[in-house]
């Protein structure tokens, strides 16, 4: 049965619940559980297959035939038999020793994802796991339990091994967890304020917490849906931008789209007609305009931002396979098999988020672009230096676009893949690994830098446009400006910059910007 999120169960379960049964969890699934708290449930048609897998296990403990993980040590120490007696003692040993992470912690919201979609793959009872470990994962999503985890740690090669150790510590009683207000304590308080209990590790279940790519996979969640809004502001501001620099929206009609029938390409076009859709702006200079075309930064948004869809659309098809997915080694074959595979390797995952962090840095590229033009008199037709009516005395938007530079710069160099790195572990059994969780970390960081370097094209563009009154803007990009003058004054003498900067990425990061701008002329188009 699939996993799937209960509305589309019986009316009489909480709608914002998600049902871990198996396969089908999605990307917005992720998101609701990991960011903003949904409740989740085991199955009983997971807790079935997992109760048969454990059953397996059992059978393996209690025969003579050595299984990877179950019988046997890890990694180089695979062809080292464990006698039964000591197998549960092995696996709450390999936790422990695989908890080493440093640095700084993780964001809660990864960890939560992380958590659920481990659960979500040991439910599909491919990993000899009891159901018992699957719903006290679930109990601290419920209860707001979120083991603390460190930054470094997984090479992405036998999936995310040290973050996820360190959520399978707190499972079992040890470790650390963070507090209701962001502080952190061991994990036994948090369970004796949750009135939750530790498991007790059977054979094969210390590795089956431990072995999969879901953290990697959890920040590609997450960071496609967040994409999936900054692609569609990337559409607003560059239409804001034409607006302010008396572009034409003529580039792109839909004729001249299909010519190239690439999807993104046209899905970005089509956004940007709409959002230039009855502009007086466009519509001042469309005869008589002496230019014969607009610089590559205007004329070419769709190409840049479609090609960024496109790559989005790539990736949530790889997300989406690896939702359906077991990840675990050795697999519990429900034939009573024990196979060893390399499922957990954090590959198709890892190059993805790699995919991503290009396409991001690619929109930072075009959009400092944009606004450099805005900020040169010789090239923004008509619209005083650096935006600012006192030019010389005050500097206007100067120092602001310094900062979208350097942000976009970075945004450069987190598109340097990490997932193409390896280095041999675990006395060379383990020679080649993803780093895909390094590849996710930085795409983190990609869509941050994103987000405020779109923030600073839409305060410029937003001065353009009023600069071009009495003309007015049309009903998309105006929508737009409105809700950002409630936070952020227009141009004028020089001020304090920074807080109004901030105030318009979290007017992007809320949702704020883009609710106002769907509400006045539809939803936009999203891959």
């Amino acid at each position: 049965m699939l996993l799937r999120t209960m509305k589309h169960m019986q009316p009489a379960v909480d709608p914002v619940s998600v049902l871990v049964d198996g396969r089908g969890l999605t990307v917005a699934d992720v998101v609701a559980v990991a960011r903003h708290g949904a409740s989740v449930m085991l199955g009983d048609d997971a807790r079935a297959a997992m109760e048969r897998s454990a059953a397996l296990v059992d059978g393996f403990v209690a025969g003579d035939t050595p299984v990877y993980g179950v019988t046997t040590g890890f990694g180089s120490l695979a062809n080292t038999v464990i006698p039964a007696d000591r197998t549960a003692e092995l696996q709450v040993a390999l936790v422990r020793s695989h908890a080493t992470g440093m640095g700084a912690t993780v964001e809660p919201e990864v960890v939560r994802a992380l958590l659920l979609l481990r659960a979500r793959s040991l439910s599909m009872g491919y990993s000899g796991a009891r159901p018992e470990l699957v719903e006290l994962q679930l109990a601290f999503l419920n209860n707001a339990v979120t083991p603390v985890v460190r930054e470094h740690g997984s090479l992405g090669a036998s999936g995310d091994l040290a973050p996820l150790s360190h959520c399978a510590l707190s499972l079992i009683g040890e470790g650390e967890v963070f507090t209701p207000d962001g502080g952190i304590e061991p994990t036994w308080s948090a369970l004796a304020r949750t009135g939750l209990h530790p498991v007790t590790l059977r054979a094969k279940e210390g590795l089956a917490l431990i072995n999969g790519t879901d953290g990697i996979l959890g920040m590609l969640c997450l960071a496609l849906h967040d994409m999936s809004q900054l692609a569609r502001i990337a559409d607003l501001t560059a239409a804001m931008s034409v607006e302010g620099l008396l572009g034409t929206d003529r580039a792109f009609a839909a004729d001249l789209q299909a010519l190239r029938p690439q999807v993104g390409q046209a899905v970005s076009a089509r956004n940007i007609t709409r959002l230039l859709a009855g502009s007086a702006i466009v519509a001042s200079h469309r005869e008589g305009d002496t230019r014969v075309q607009d610089a590559y930064s205007l004329r070419c948004t769709p190409q840049v931002h479609g090609a960024a869809l496109d790559t989005m659309a790539h990736a949530r098809t790889i997300a989406e396979r690896e939702l359906d997915a077991a990840i675990d080694n050795p697999m519990i074959l429900h034939d009573g098999r024990v196979e060893s595979c390399g499922n957990f390797h954090g590959a198709p995952v890892g190059f993805v988020c790699d995919f991503l962090a290009i396409a991001a840095a690619e929109l930072c590229s075009i959009a400092e672009r944009r606004t450099d033009r805005m900020l040169d008199k010789a090239r923004s037709h008509g619209l005083p230096p650096f935006l600012s009516t006192d030019a010389g005395v005050n500097s206007g938007m100067m120092i602001a676009h310094y900062t979208q530079a350097a942000m976009a710069m970075e945004a450069k160099r987190f598109a340097v893949p990490a997932s193409v790195e390896s280095l041999p572990t675990s006395a060379m059994q383990e020679d080649h690994v993803s780093n895909g969780w390094a590849a996710a970390r930085k795409l983190r960081r990609a869509v941050d830098n994103l987000r405020r370097v779109l923030a600073v094209e839409l305060v410029c563009a937003a001065a353009a446009i009023d600069l071009r009154g009495p003309l007015q803007p049309a009903a998309g990009t105006g929508a737009a400006l409105a809700v950002l003058r409630e936070r952020v004054g227009g141009p004028g003498p020089d001020r304090w910059l920074s807080p109004d900067l901030r105030a318009a990425e979290q007017l992007l990061a809320d949702g704020t910007v883009l609710s106002a701008v769907e509400q006045a002329i539809g939803t936009l188009e999203v891959m």
